[in-house]
Order: C-alpha cells, then structure tokens, then sequence
C-alpha cells in the first residue's frame, strides 16, 4: 500500500532509510524543521539547514522516488532564546517560495514557558501574513494536557486563519478529541518511547470512529532519539490485524495527509499510480 508519512526527520537519517521506506511504499514525506540535537549558536546555522531543508534532503529523497516537502520554523526546544527566534523569524520568509515548503513548522510548545509561547504566536503572526499552513509540535509526557490546552488558547487569538489549515502533532488518548473539536487536524506520532506504539494508535483512530478520524494522520516522526522509520507500516499491518478494510487504512495513511497538505500551494504529488507511466 502506498502511503504518505507526514512528519519525519530525515535529516538524522541515513541514506539506507529512504531505500527502506520506497521498498515499504512510502512516496511522499513531510519534514518539519527541528532540533539538531543541540542548540544552534547562530542565525547562520539556520539558514544553512533551511538550505540543506529544500535543496538537499530533497535530491536524496529523489533519488528513492519519494517526494520531499518541508516546514520551516526555529523549533520549541531553542525557543527559549528570544534574540536568537526573531533573527531565524527573520530570514524564514527567503524560503517560502521555495517549491517544497508546505508551512511554517513544527512550533509549538516544550517546557510551557512564557518565552516559548512568545515565539509560538510570532510563529504563528508570520504565518497569517504569508497565507501559511501550520504544523504544532505538543509537548511530552506530563508536560502534554497543559500544553496542547495552552496551544489550543493561543491558536484562538488567531481568527483569520483557517482551522483546517493547522496540524496539531503527537496527540494521545487524553488530548486528541480537544484538538479534533477544536476543528484543527490531529496527527499521531508511532513511536517507542515517548508516544504512541501502532496498537495505541489503532485504538484512538477506532474511539474517534469515522467521522472523527477524517483529520487523523499517523507518523513515525524517526528522528536522533530512539524512533522507527518504518513505524506507519507497523500501523497499516496492526490495522490489518484487526480486520479494518484496505480502503478505510488509505484513508488514514494517504488519503488524509493529502487532504490536509494540499491546501498548501507546494504541495503537487505525483499520482503513484500513474508515475512511471509513459
């Protein structure tokens, strides 16, 4: 089956892994931007790895017919240096129009601080301004409820932007329906750790019943840390196991993250049915 993984960091991944998620039938990845693995010391570091974002994560994706697209933000975990945010907020429009950049993301919130909720709705100011999409990291563990409700706060204040128009990424069991009533997409993060095993995941996708699961998108999110690339193939045989219909499973691993992303102007998916055709 083919799928879309929304949100996954390739960048920490080596060249073996887009072999591995074309054999899976992976053909598109959404990669928003994120930590390093340390902070950033400079306004350069950034822009060089908004350049590595849409010039060279792409071109390595290409070359295993997988479809890069990207977001672009300073995220939440260096967000706590206010200086540092408004000088990458700066020099994020250069890379708007750049053909694979879908939005502004992953913001969002890591600690619940007040400096990390200043740069959330400055992040969220730039991306009315240049008719943006969103995507919303939540924070961890104890620190998710809070955050997600905070977020949820915010994203209030911004009445000119369309709601269907933002992801609000890594909800669990005790976060997802405020988001989906909330009218925002929700995304669920396969991972083995900190998130959701595909088991876990199965059972919120089945709690939101079909209706609710029309702004549901799985990902692997396969990052520095402990993550699996693969982890949406986990998900479509767990969905299998469980007798849920092949068309119902393409809803949730192709069909919906197509939907949400196609409000993007950049996003131009090839069909993958049809693309070695001619």
């Amino acid at each position: 089956m083919y799928y879309i993984d929304p949100h996954i960091h390739m960048v920490s991944r080596t060249t073996d892994d887009y072999e591995t998620l074309a054999k899976m039938g992976c053909v598109a990845i959404s990669e928003p931007a994120f930590w390093a693995g340390f902070d950033r010391g400079s306004v350069d570091g950034f822009r060089d790895y908004f350049h590595q974002l849409t010039e060279v994560e792409p071109k390595r994706a290409a070359a295993y017919g997988i479809q890069h697209f990207t977001w672009l933000c300073i995220n939440a975990k260096e967000a706590e240096n206010v200086s540092l945010s408004r000088d990458v907020l700066k020099i994020i429009p250069e890379f708007l129009d750049c053909p694979n950049v879908l939005g502004i993301g992953e913001i969002g919130l890591n600690k619940n601080t007040p400096n990390e909720a200043t740069i959330f709705q400055e992040h969220m100011q730039l991306a009315v301004e240049h008719d943006q999409q969103v995507l919303i990291h939540t924070p961890h563990l104890e620190d998710k409820y809070q955050g997600t409700r905070m977020i949820l706060d915010m994203l209030a204040d911004h009445t000119s932007m369309e709601r269907t128009r933002i992801l609000v990424d890594h909800v669990e069991e005790h976060t997802v329906r405020h988001v989906l009533d909330a009218g925002y997409w929700a995304g669920i993060t396969l991972y083995p750790v900190s998130k959701c095993t595909p088991a876990r995941a199965v059972d919120i996708i089945e709690r939101a019943g079909k209706e609710g699961s029309r702004r549901l998108c799985v990902n692997s999110a396969g990052d520095w840390g402990p993550s699996k690339p693969t982890a949406v193939p986990d998900l479509i045989l767990e969905m299998r196991r469980r007798g849920h219909s092949e068309s119902f499973i393409r809803k949730i691993v192709f069909d919906n993250p197509r939907t949400f992303f196609r409000q993007s102007k950049h996003f131009d998916l090839l069909d993958p049915a049809t693309r070695n055709e001619g």
